[in-house]
């Protein structure tokens, strides 16, 4: 008998008989609701708090099993813990946890192994649980991946580059807290750059446990996966185990600061030699991310912007031959983003796109057009493929994330139930589609989350929601920091605009935002609040504006130019000050492309025009109550430019109120932090709305 069919009886019978004389355990979820939130029937934040986190999905070799990923938290000790978990792709679905913690779950070739992280370190264990195996002692080890080869792994970690601290610099100095800089950027999104740089080492599996490697970018001060998030998806063996693809910006200082160029690089094992595929073949001064080697490692797809500074430019799909380098924009004619690439044979590519506010699987053939494989009101957030199986991790704005398999006329199937406790028990709001006449006489999609209970009868608070980026799309996400149904489980009714600036409606609709942030999607804003709270449902007289980051600023500016519109305001992380915010910030890149330039540059019409129309021009009309959330940690869009904004209400008499977390960044992720932020959130709507 074949190997894949003993592994496929194996498993199976494993997961149906409970997994006798084995060290996984088969899984009957739940979200240990208590008698009083199961009476209650009501979504808040503590219920949401209990949602098992599902992600990480792959699917076995054999195309027979997914691995996934389920994270709890555990609210006394503010912290989650992340288990991995086994199913059959087949409609067999007893579950099994293989890992009780653990993280960055990757198969073996064979099928016969899990490779993942724990305690800071890469283990193997089969798929009954049994002979669990060491395989780093490596410190400060963040990120790992396998060659399909497994004679070879790479692994991630910070090394020390620069002296900038000032107990590096003078060595008689060692309790000096100074940094020292003589150019951009001092900091990034988080953290200071104290001279660490994120590193590849390449090191060979002998079977010994492995202690070090050979680091391949040779102590420069780079990044690779790129900061600030260090994606290790930016890096991919070829399927020989003889090179390395990796995204890298080999820029330092205010150049880095100013420019988005990373390039695909390819390191190769045998000759210790590193080559720029981007500049090799041309000009390609955008991002350039995310290689993907084809199965026959003649091609590698990727992810690029033609644009130099423009982080928000079309994610076009290119494949690089490296038989004829050559460079093939397989997306050309295809007006929205790609991601998550995944190749089929040597001529066919599957990937992700953003349409319509919603997300979708493609699939385009190299030289052919792209064809949609997935339609509906939803979110694929991610998916794998293994021959003729598909699993995607999708959500919608009624549901948290779930697996479903996908079959090939793109039927949607679900296969995981993690948090069907909670849906049982408690009712979501119902989210219409509306499309709304804007100003310009255009046609914008409009998200209408209507309370559990909704009753036309009556009139309801009406929420009006401000999306950040600026060009995010406003899909048919699931968050669990700005959570739509927990707004409708209070009571509002939320009206979320897919106004100008945001991708999924061509790269015209999401170019119009640059340069012109008072404008036109200012005034999308007000045509999607306005038609929905002319409904003899909506209460247009307790009408409240919320947002993050650029909806932070959204609230701002409304704050001066809402005409009486709103009753309560709530901005996070806002732009207030353009000036300052230019100077405050670090990806100089951003606020470049954004309002136009610097503000000193008088010249510049489409800059000044910005900073014209800066919100802070426009505060002494501010009449409204306001609160203002701000995270001490955030260097993007720094907390100095909220005490702008607090200052300035307070000292005009507009009832205001400021909450500072220590401990975040530009957004709240710590579990404690976000009860209090959704208490503070929902005690001002309640306060000036009921």
């Amino acid at each position: 008998m074949k190997f894949a069919n003993l592994l496929k009886t194996a498993v199976v019978a494993l997961l149906m008989v409970g997994c006798q004389n084995t060290k996984t355990e088969v899984m009957n979820f739940t979200n240990n609701l208590t008698p009083e939130e199961i009476s209650q029937g009501k979504f808040t934040p503590e219920v949401m708090w209990k949602m098992g986190r599902v992600g990480g999905q792959k699917i076995s070799p054999d195309g027979k099993l997914v691995l996934f990923t389920v994270t709890y938290y555990d609210m006394a000790e503010n912290k989650g813990t992340t288990g991995i978990y086994l199913m059959p792709t087949t409609d067999t679905k007893p579950i099994v946890r293989l890992v009780e913690s653990g993280s960055s779950p990757a198969w073996s070739s064979d099928g016969r192994y899990i490779y993942y992280m724990d305690g800071g370190q890469v283990w193997k264990i089969r798929t009954n649980g049994h002979d669990k195996v060491q395989i780093t002692d490596i410190e400060g080890l963040e990120s790992f991946g396998i060659a399909p080869s497994e004679d070879i792994m790479y692994y991630t970690k910070k090394v020390h580059i620069v002296d900038i601290k000032g107990s590096d610099v003078y060595a008689d100095a060692d309790k000096s807290k100074a940094r020292i800089y003589d150019d951009l950027m001092v900091r990034h999104w988080d953290y200071w750059d104290e001279g660490d740089y994120s590193h590849i080492f390449v090191a060979k599996l002998t079977g010994e446990v492995i202690k070090d490697g050979e680091d391949i970018m040779e102590g420069e001060p780079w990044d690779a996966p790129l900061a600030p998030y260090f994606d290790s998806e930016e890096i991919a063996w070829n399927n020989a185990g003889t090179a390395l693809a990796y995204t890298c910006k080999r820029l330092t200082g205010a150049e880095y600061a100013v420019s988005t160029d990373s390039d695909i690089f390819i390191y190769d094992v045998a000759t210790k030699t590193t080559r720029n595929i981007c500049k090799e073949w041309g000009e390609m001064p955008g991002y350039d991310k995310y290689p993907v080697w084809s199965p026959d490692d003649r091609m590698i797809a990727f992810r690029s912007m033609r644009r130099a500074g423009n982080e928000s430019d079309k994610e076009r799909l290119f494949v690089w031959n490296s038989e004829h380098g050559t460079m093939n924009d397989v997306t050309a004619q295809f007006d929205y983003n790609a991601s998550n690439v995944v190749w089929e044979g040597n001529n066919t590519l599957y990937f992700i796109a953003p349409m319509q506010a919603t997300h979708q699987i493609c699939r385009v053939t190299l030289g052919g057009e792209v064809e949609v494989l997935t339609s509906g009101d939803h979110d694929i957030n991610t998916f794998s493929k293994v021959e003729d199986k598909i699993v995607a991790h999708m959500n919608t704005i009624m549901k948290a994330p779930e697996l479903y398999s996908v079959g090939a006329d793109g039927t949607l199937t679900q296969m995981t139930f993690i948090n069907q406790q909670i849906y049982d028990n408690i009712p979501m709001g119902k989210c219409e589609k509306r499309w709304v006449k804007t100003t310009d006489g255009k046609q914008m999609l409009v998200w209408v989350i209507l309370p559990p209970d909704f009753d036309e009868s009556k009139k309801y608070p009406t929420l009006l929601y401000c999306q950040g980026g600026p060009q995010s799309v406003v899909s048919q996400f699931w968050s669990y920091r700005w959570n739509f149904q927990l707004m409708a489980s209070e009571g509002y009714i939320v009206v979320a605009p897919n106004r100008r600036g945001l991708p999924s409606f061509g790269q015209e609709w999401l170019d119009q935002i640059s340069g012109d942030y008072s404008g036109q999607n200012i005034r999308d804003y007000l045509s999607a609040i306005d038609s929905v709270s002319a409904e003899p449902w909506s209460d247009e007289e307790r009408l409240g504006a919320v947002g993050a980051s650029y909806g932070g600023y959204s609230v701002y500016y409304l704050a001066g130019h809402h005409e009486g519109r709103f009753k309560a305001l709530i901005s996070h992380c806002g732009i207030f000050n353009f000036e300052s915010m230019y100077g405050h910030t670090e990806e100089m890149w951003f606020v470049n492309n954004d309002y136009g330039g610097a503000y000193w540059d008088k010249r510049n019409r489409t800059a000044q025009r910005s900073y014209r129309n800066s919100p802070h021009k426009a505060v002494a009309k501010w009449d409204t109550p306001i609160l203002i959330f701000t995270g001490e940690q955030d260097f993007r869009i720094p907390f100095t430019q909220s005490l702008e904004a607090f200052t300035a209400a307070k000292l005009q008499g507009v009832p205001a109120k400021l909450v500072a977390f220590e401990n975040e960044a530009h957004q709240v992720f710590k579990p404690q932090n976000s009860l209090v932020w959704n208490r503070e959130f929902f005690g001002w709507l309640n306060k000036y709305l009921k």
